[in-house]
């Protein structure tokens, strides 16, 4: 049984007037940003901020992903009230009390987000995502394809966009002013749906930190795409998970850092390309 839900999206960009080089005023687009404080139980969790596009697929994914629930039928309701800027969640049992679980957490890298609760890293060494093969072609049918829905990057940038896709078929696409927020809500839509990541590829334009590896860990998906680069420690974590890791992926370019055995090169001119593996 899904929770009842409002559908409190809020627009994301608002027009205002610059001064270019020229001296000239013009009109330009800015993304929107609000505070978003998560209550479960009347309990405080955490304020994200947030370009509001997603609220309740985020709240669900930000507590998933975070281990604060397993089941999606242990939440009752999700509710978004901008007027107070919070959400309140409302569990199907009794009150939960996240105390013992908040007092451990760790700082991290991320934009928009920055902190995990609980033993994450520990609980990702039970994690082994499913090997999945990806064809070479199918990796630039996507990186072509994405470019297509960067809606708010384009009218005002300033936003990180997240995809998920089966081969290069989009199922979800989501932009927010940090990239985790962005893979939460995506891991809020595949918990709320019940979809599995074992076929699934994850895109993002963000860095591939340990943070964002551990969170596509614990989603299932065996694919993590990005257009920016990667950290040492993003990398062994992929490497502890067997999550394939490819990063600076643009154009007919990109680096296998992890996994390069699950990727099957059928393109022609590889060597033209300029693509790299690692020796």
């Amino acid at each position: 049984m899904q929770p009842e839900m409002t559908q409190a999206g809020l627009s994301v960009a608002k027009s205002v007037l610059g001064v270019d080089e020229t001296g000239a005023t013009r009109e330009i687009q800015l993304v929107g940003e609000r505070a978003m404080t998560i209550y479960v139980d009347k309990q405080e969790i955490v304020t994200l901020m947030t370009i509001g596009s997603h609220p309740e697929l985020l709240t669900l994914g930000y507590l998933k992903n975070q281990g604060f629930f397993e089941k999606i039928k242990e939440i009752k309701v999700v509710q978004v009230d901008w007027e107070t800027e919070s959400v309140a969640v409302v569990t199907a049992g009794e009150e939960s009390d996240f105390s013992q679980q908040m007092q451990q957490r760790t700082v991290t890298t991320g934009c928009g987000q920055g902190t995990v609760y609980g033993r994450l890293m520990d609980k990702l060494q039970e994690i082994r995502v499913p090997e999945n093969r990806v064809r070479q072609s199918t990796l630039y049918a996507l990186l072509d394809s994405v470019r297509a829905h960067n809606e708010v990057y384009k009218k005002a940038g300033a936003v990180h966009g997240c995809a998920l896709y089966t081969g290069d078929q989009l199922e979800i696409f989501v932009e927010d002013v940090g990239r985790h927020n962005a893979v939460d809500a995506i891991a809020g839509y595949m918990w709320l749906n019940d979809i599995s990541g074992d076929n699934k590829i994850f895109y993002t334009t963000g860095r591939l930190t340990s943070e964002m590896v551990i969170k596509v860990s614990q989603m299932g998906i065996p694919v993590l795409l990005s257009r920016s680069g990667a950290t040492q420690m993003g990398l062994e974590m992929a490497q502890l998970s067997g999550v394939t890791l490819i990063s600076r992926s643009r154009g007919k370019h990109f680096m296998v850092l992890n996994g390069a055995q699950n990727i099957e090169f059928d393109s022609l001119g590889l060597e033209a390309t300029g693509l790299k593996t690692p020796s």
